[in-house]
């Protein structure tokens, strides 16, 4: 589908465009040529109801697979997808019926996400942190969910109005 001649643009780029087309100038979708529609596929209609569906609040984009894949991509170009990716592990670790497996989870997703100076630290404050410590010994579904509360909040205050630009 791509000239291999012509430069790449980088996938968040890519995306970004592609959104800004949906989100901003729907009727430019029918002139921008083969290579446009070819990207877009023929979901064009459906992808472009769930875009603005994302404007409606952050729930809705969190709802939308490919919402969390686009705002992925975003936040990618922002250095701060760990946040996301704390969120997501905190959903799937909900999930979680097995106790042996919710302890080893939750050991596994504090030490990535939220002890200090993790490998991909999310930002929340001392307090919250201390909390979801304390909160490791007796491991339960709820553990993690004032860090994960603190991590959406941030992100639907900040991330997703830059990501609706």
């Amino acid at each position: 589908s791509n000239n291999p001649t012509s430069p790449l643009p980088s996938r968040a780029k890519d995306l970004k465009t592609r959104l800004g087309i949906l989100l901003h100038k729907p009727e430019l979708g029918h002139r921008t040529g083969a290579s446009r529609k070819l990207q877009l596929g023929s979901r064009q209609r459906d992808s472009s109801q769930e875009v603005l569906e994302w404007r409606e609040s952050f729930d809705q984009l969190l709802k939308s697979k490919s919402g969390v894949t686009a705002f992925h991509t975003f936040l990618k170009t922002e250095f701060s997808e760990e946040n996301l990716d704390f969120w997501l592990a905190c959903e799937d670790f909900k999930k979680t019926r097995s106790k042996t497996k919710l302890a080893s989870k939750a050991n596994r997703i504090f030490e990535e996400f939220v002890q200090n100076e993790a490998p991909r630290e999310v930002n929340i404050d001392h307090e919250t942190r201390e909390i979801t410590r304390k909160n490791l010994s007796g491991a339960t579904s709820a553990c993690f969910n004032e860090a994960q509360a603190k991590t959406r909040t941030l992100m639907e205050k900040d991330s997703y109005p830059r990501f609706l630009k």
